[in-house]
């Protein structure tokens, strides 16, 4: 029972990120978050690394240009937009629109690197994207062809197209996952800061902000990595992913617990893009037809690569080989 717990807190903390993070935007900008975020877990995450991989620092850096475009990518750009988002959007729409990361990156895999998928699979893939327009249109289809959708909805499309790009560049990535995840966040924490100084970002001064902050830094950045990578331990990384979609049900119940309701369309639109994911990563896994690319490689957790003992972030699992399946891991939240 030991992996299963660590997988469901695991979700749970990265689910508590949409909605304290968009309690936090009320006095904090995207960059106070983003900046503080990684400033407060980079130490951490090193020692974290170094502890449980003992990984060789030399070979890890000597990949430091595809882990600065990670880090742009990932650390900096998704999350940027993420809680940019937050300050436009709910939580559990933003949830909502991540959850169908895992479909996205299906398609991208096949537009980028020519991988193929089945019927199943892409009729998950439309499964998904019909949940999305749902909750972007707040049940209207028609409002897709006036472009007539929430600011922050837009924003977060954007950072799953980003979180998409991330993931695909980071399955190629043989570096240890937590190793790979920490030298990211110093990269960021650094790249950021001349931004940081220009935009007079602030440390949080009131306790709500500080309990936000706290959170953020604690729970989704180190705790959520950290459960994730044991459980991969003695779970199958397709498992794994697909816990995943409990982000979308925890979201959903944090929400309700803090007063606001779910509307039938959220509903609708959640179980609609939860059974997409399923579709698309377990019944329609792609068949590689020999694409080197559909080989397990190593990511950070936050990008949710490779195999059992490696890394999941918001989205991807690869337990059979291709970047369908590694698309259910984590989340990148």
């Amino acid at each position: 029972m030991k992996a299963p717990l660590c997988l469901v807190l695991a979700t749970l903390f990265w689910s508590g990120n949409f909605v304290v993070g968009q309690a936090a935007r009320a006095s904090m900008t995207p960059l106070d978050l983003t900046f503080w975020r990684w400033s407060l877990a980079a130490v951490p995450l090193l020692i974290l690394a170094h502890l449980i991989e003992r990984p060789d620092w030399g070979a890890v850096l000597r990949r430091w240009p595809v882990l600065l475009l990670l880090s742009v990518l990932g650390m900096s750009g998704y999350t940027l937009l993420l809680y940019g988002a937050l300050g436009f959007t709910s939580a559990m729409n933003a949830s909502l629109v991540t959850a169908a990361n895992p479909a996205l990156i299906v398609v991208m895999a096949i537009v980028l690197l020519g991988e193929k998928t089945t019927r199943l699979g892409w009729l998950g893939i439309c499964l998904g994207l019909l949940g999305v327009l749902l909750v972007l249109t707040q049940g209207e289809l028609a409002r897709v062809v006036s472009l007539a959708i929430n600011t922050g909805e837009l924003m977060m499309i954007g950072a799953i197209i980003v979180w998409g790009f991330y993931t695909i560049v980071a399955r190629r990535l043989a570096v240890p996952p937590i190793a790979a995840t920490a030298v990211q966040v110093v990269i960021a924490t650094v790249t950021l800061a001349p931004f940081a100084l220009a935009m007079n970002v602030r440390f949080p001064d009131t306790a709500a902000e500080g309990w936000s902050m706290a959170y953020i830094a604690l729970f989704p950045s180190l705790g959520s990595y950290l459960l994730w990578n044991l459980a991969l331990k003695t779970t199958p990384s397709g498992t794994a992913g697909n816990y995943l979609n409990l982000m979308v049900v925890f979201t959903a119940i944090i929400t309700v617990l803090f007063g606001t309701p779910l509307t039938l369309v959220q509903i609708l639109g959640g179980l609609l893009v939860i059974a997409g994911v399923l579709l698309t990563g377990i019944k329609g896994q792609a068949r590689n037809a020999g694409h080197p690319s559909g080989r397990a490689q190593t990511g950070p957790p936050a990008a949710a690569s490779g195999r059992q003992g490696h890394s999941g972030s918001p989205v991807t699992m690869e337990e059979h080989g291709h970047s369908t399946a590694r698309a259910a891991r984590r989340p990148a939240p």
